[in-house]
């Protein structure tokens, strides 16, 4: 399907596609899982969800990286394939989080307990170096801020937690 590049003004999401509410309906399950793959110009593929636009259609938020790689420009059109995102988690997750998480069984719990969201922002989190030791790092910092707060994640602290085991 086609769609533009917006951009709400003075918005958290800014850039963004528009999904209309007859095709993003196929894709939101009875839970209200609005989780998709999106394709762009048969090339690019990222997770993401299909968010209220609040006139009763969705979006798709579209970051810089995404952007600069396929060279999209605003109120340019830009063919998308979506389909249902079955993963587990809703997003890649680093073979160092996945070991961390089957090795301690504490910190898998209160990690698992968490909602789906919490878990996507913190496997994101693990996943923002390139270095393998640093990835086990931020698992471990992880696993050990869920331990030590019982599942009440403070990102401040939890920030101060990854720089000290760096």
């Amino acid at each position: 399907m086609n769609c533009v590049l917006e951009k709400f003004d003075g918005n958290l999401w800014s850039y963004h596609l528009v999904v209309l509410k007859e095709i993003a309906e196929n894709f939101i399950s009875a839970e209200n899982d609005r989780r998709v793959v999106c394709t762009i110009n048969k090339k690019t593929s990222f997770q993401c969800a299909l968010m209220h636009k609040g006139d009763g259609n969705y979006f798709i938020n579209i970051n810089k990286k995404i952007r600069d790689a396929e060279k999209l420009k605003l109120g340019e059109s830009v063919y998308i394939d979506l389909a249902k995102d079955t993963s587990k988690y809703g997003l890649p997750i680093t073979d160092e989080m996945k070991e961390c998480l089957e090795q301690d069984e504490e910190g898998s719990a209160i990690f698992h307990a968490l909602t789906s969201g919490k878990q996507r922002t913190l496997i994101y989190i693990a996943s923002q170096v390139k270095d393998t030791q640093k990835r086990i790092s931020r698992a471990l910092a992880i696993l050990s801020h869920l331990k030590s707060t019982k599942g009440k994640i403070n990102y401040k602290q939890l920030n101060e937690t990854i720089k000290a085991m760096n």
